[in-house]
């Protein structure tokens, strides 16, 4: 737990939510402001700022989660989809420092945003990076 850390307050019941479905790794509640009608967070008991920190066994029941959670939510609110957002360190917009899922439910024409252009990128940069995340994957094993 981290004191200054908002989810770990919820977790620990020192803020109050929404709470609609908990394990032993994972808590998932409401979302206070929401995209959509639906939208929770699924975080992981143990504070991880990102990714990055997080221990993979939390990073798996966390992906397990979603998915028991997204079932229920396609029951309960009848979405034409949804998006499973994760943000990672402020450039990517994380507003709270602890690894966290959106659940969010999505219907057609509900004129909500995550859309963008599709626009062809440099082949050659492409493949350059390309090879230099299999380098670092090859050096991490």
């Amino acid at each position: 737990m981290s004191a200054d850390c908002v989810f770990c307050k919820i977790l620990d019941g020192q803020i109050p939510s929404m709470k609609v479905y908990e394990d032993d790794r994972t808590l998932v509640f409401m979302d206070i402001n929401p995209l959509n009608a639906g939208h929770c967070l699924v975080v992981t008991r143990p504070h991880a700022p990102t990714i990055w920190d997080a221990d993979v066994d939390d990073l798996q029941a966390a992906i397990a989660t979603a998915k028991t959670v997204a079932v229920a939510l396609r029951e309960a609110v009848k979405p034409d989809g949804l998006n499973i957002l994760q943000a990672n360190g402020a450039a990517a917009f994380q507003s709270v420092p602890h690894f966290h899922l959106h659940l969010i439910p999505r219907w057609n024409n509900d004129g909500k945003g995550f859309d963008w252009k599709l626009v062809p990128g440099d082949r050659a940069q492409i493949i350059q990076i390309g090879e230099r995340i299999r380098q670092a994957l090859a050096e991490a094993q």
